[in-house]
């Protein structure tokens, strides 16, 4: 149902700034999904830095826990997709609709020419579609949008792909993810990989070769990670500072539990 309330996001991200654009939500539900808008006083941004927000949009769904957010117009949601965006193009797969402001980022970029959306769950599609968001993009964004119902684990595309956004999963952080994106990138064979939270398996793997927490990281301890552990096609920036922000969102978002990072942890 859809109750007549929309939510600008820009209006209740305070301190915090995006050239990214942020779609119109209305407060909607399909099946156990809701969009709805939720009071925050502050909010920390992915690479740590603390904000003074107003609230957030959320897209609130079933969770491993019970009913949880799954995405939201926080800081750190919006950071942690930037690098994804700013280099995708040509036939860009976004794994996951989420709230559709990701694909939509991507429509908009000239150097991106398609953009197929594969999301296996039927209410978020039906969700998405009745919110409007992508009727608010300019035609020439809305062209490129085409939108598959299937299993991101198994769907294989029918042509080459050039940027792969991966995000289907609750939390920055879980166990499976690693293997998950492996599984993505073998049947889709993208010239570029960029999945949500890869920061921090970067950062779980520079505390294994260390084998302690808060390990150093640098440029070249990086590269080698991301070559010889990771091993997959990651979209890097080539920020002077990567190496820092890394660490800084490892020790912001990492899971408390000792050793977390160790190959028999869960």
């Amino acid at each position: 149902m859809n109750d007549g309330t929309t939510y600008d996001p820009y209006a209740l991200l305070g301190e915090f700034h995006t050239a990214l654009w942020l779609p119109r939500y209305p407060a909607l539900s399909r099946g156990p999904w809701t969009i709805r808008r939720i009071m925050m006083a502050a909010s920390p941004g992915y690479w740590g830095q603390p904000y003074r927000i107003a609230g957030t949009v959320i897209l609130a769904g079933p969770g491993a826990e019970g009913r949880t957010s799954w995405m939201s117009m926080t800081p750190s949601e919006i950071e942690s997709q930037e690098i994804g965006l700013l280099a995708a193009r040509g036939h860009t797969v976004v794994l996951g609709m989420g709230m559709g402001w990701l694909a939509a980022n991507a429509a908009l970029k000239s150097d991106v020419e398609h953009v197929t959306v594969v999301e296996r769950d039927a209410d978020i599609l039906a969700l998405i579609e009745a919110s409007g968001i992508f009727l608010q993009l300019p035609e020439a964004a809305r062209a490129k949008l085409e939108t598959v119902k299937a299993d991101a684990l198994a769907w294989r595309p029918s042509g080459p792909v050039d940027t792969l956004q991966a995000d289907i999963w609750e939390k920055f952080v879980e166990p499976q993810k690693l293997a998950e994106v492996r599984r993505m990138q073998e049947n889709i064979r993208a010239g570029a990989v960029y999945f949500w939270g890869q920061e921090l398996e970067i950062w779980r793997y520079a505390c294994r070769r260390a084998g302690k927490e808060n390990p150093q990281l640098d440029w070249p301890r990086v590269r080698a990670i991301v070559e010889e552990d990771i091993a997959l096609p990651l979209i890097l920036p080539d920020w002077p500072d990567l190496p820092q922000k890394i660490a800084a969102a490892g020790r912001r978002w990492a899971p408390a539990k000792p050793g977390w990072w160790r190959p028999q942890a869960s």
